[in-house]
């Protein structure tokens, strides 16, 4: 017996999931930190985006029943290859849950969880902005002389301990565990040269 088609979701109902899905994402900590930090080159932003298709469409267009297991090894699977992440802390099975749910939901044309997504998303970008407006306000508040001098000023004066602080920093974040239980994980140009 073949298996049934997944029910197709409504235009409405595609739209919201599709937006849902980019909101997921946008809050997963490891993909956001290999994003800013180009793990995966320079196109990590393009890799986050076909990931976000690479979900909505093996949700729209498999042909067989949807498993969880099938989605956390998508979502695992492309951040150690195309990202260079390998995820320890089970985060890919958080992220596959609250998706199929939100595939549920919308199937059923219910986008509350889509909806609570925006509106903290928002919430953050509104903590956001207002951090930045008033660091720019302070910056604005000191005297432009100074400011020119320390441009001026602090790269001819290195301390020793500063040089030692941005190499230790820069190393952990290239290589070595994260407290949040993900990892870098090195270029597979390294790994082709120690065939035998």
């Amino acid at each position: 017996m073949a298996a049934a088609n997944n029910p197709p979701l409504t235009p409405q109902s595609l739209f919201a999931f599709s937006e849902g899905i980019s909101l997921v994402l946008s809050r997963w900590t490891a993909l956001q930190m290999a994003i800013q930090n180009e793990w995966g080159g320079r196109d990590s932003r393009q890799k986050s985006d076909q990931l976000s298709y690479d979900i909505l469409s093996w949700f729209t267009q498999t042909k067989e029943p949807l498993y969880i297991d099938d989605l956390e090894k998508i979502l695992f699977d492309t951040m150690i290859r195309e990202l260079n992440v390998e995820l320890d802390d089970g985060s890919q099975k958080e992220l596959a849950e609250e998706l199929m749910i939100m595939h549920e939901e919308c199937l059923q044309e219910n986008y509350e969880s889509v909806q609570r997504l925006r509106v903290s998303n928002n919430g953050a970008q509104a903590v956001s902005q207002s951090r930045q407006l008033v660091d720019e306000n302070e910056d604005e508040s000191s005297d432009d002389e100074e400011a020119s001098d320390m441009a001026i000023d602090e790269p001819q004066r290195p301390s020793s301990n500063s040089k030692t602080n941005n190499t230790s920093v820069d190393n952990q974040n290239q290589t070595g565990q994260a407290d949040d239980g993900w990892s870098v994980v090195p270029p597979r140009r390294n790994r082709g040269n120690r065939q035998n």
